[in-house]
């Protein structure tokens, strides 16, 4: 007899990130929900927010950047419900526990430590999504700021010029810069000239490699990635 399946909130479904969430939820066969504004429900309902809840097992919520201080909402909704087996706050990137990155990406980083600190205090059962960089964000331009498309000639067979800019510069560029420049600037410095994403080694109980965790999944390379842009 096959295993019955978690019922699935997703607070912030029709965003970015949230619409791939909802589509990966409804094709393994889970019971999903979503959390929107103009039917479900809102963060600022406490009432709707916990009857919502109490209707599934497990809550992600890959809300944007600007609400990641409002899912103490969803957390205080949750320890009301009672009955989440498993919460997977906004995260989907860099371990805000583990990074160097310079202002202003330090302060959208602590943001989520806060959340991360206010999840463990309640004591609900959580799990930490750090899945470091989107291909569909960083990859058709190949990490460069304000280009459209990506460079076809590395898959024609020609080689790309390459041009060096010293980390100094680079520093004051962020410092320079407006929002939101400067902070995809400050998540560059940290991944490209830090390596916060790969400057530690991920060993239980600390984590779990996703390869590891689910040897089954297909994963796309950048290789095969960027074959869709020739």
């Amino acid at each position: 007899m096959a295993a019955e399946k978690s019922k699935i909130l997703v607070i912030g479904g029709t965003g970015y990130i949230g619409k791939f969430v909802v589509e990966a939820s409804v094709k393994a066969g889970h019971p999903t929900f979503a959390l929107v504004r103009e039917s479900t429900g809102d963060l600022n309902d406490q009432e709707s927010l916990v009857k919502a809840i109490k209707r599934v097992d497990v809550v992600i919520s890959p809300v944007g950047n600007m609400q990641i201080p409002d899912q103490t909402k969803i957390i205080a909704a949750i320890k009301e419900a009672g009955n989440v087996k498993r919460f997977l706050p906004s995260e989907f990137g860099t371990d805000v526990d583990r990074h160097n990155a310079v202002e202003p990406a330090c302060s959208t980083y602590a943001r989520k430590k806060q959340i991360r600190r206010a999840i463990e205090a309640v004591g609900i059962p959580y799990t930490y999504v750090s899945c470091n960089c989107f291909a569909g964000y960083f990859l058709p331009t190949l990490v460069q700021p304000g280009v459209t498309a990506p460079p076809r000639d590395k898959k024609i067979g020609k080689s790309i010029e390459k041009t060096y800019f010293p980390e100094e510069q680079l520093l004051k560029l962020i410092q320079d810069s407006e929002f939101p420049i400067s902070l995809i600037l400050a998540i560059n410095h940290s991944i490209f000239v830090n390596g916060d994403l790969t400057n530690f080694e991920i060993e239980q109980p600390f984590g779990v490699e996703a390869s590891e965790l689910y040897p089954d999944v297909k994963y796309t390379s950048v290789d095969e990635y960027l074959e869709r842009f020739v």
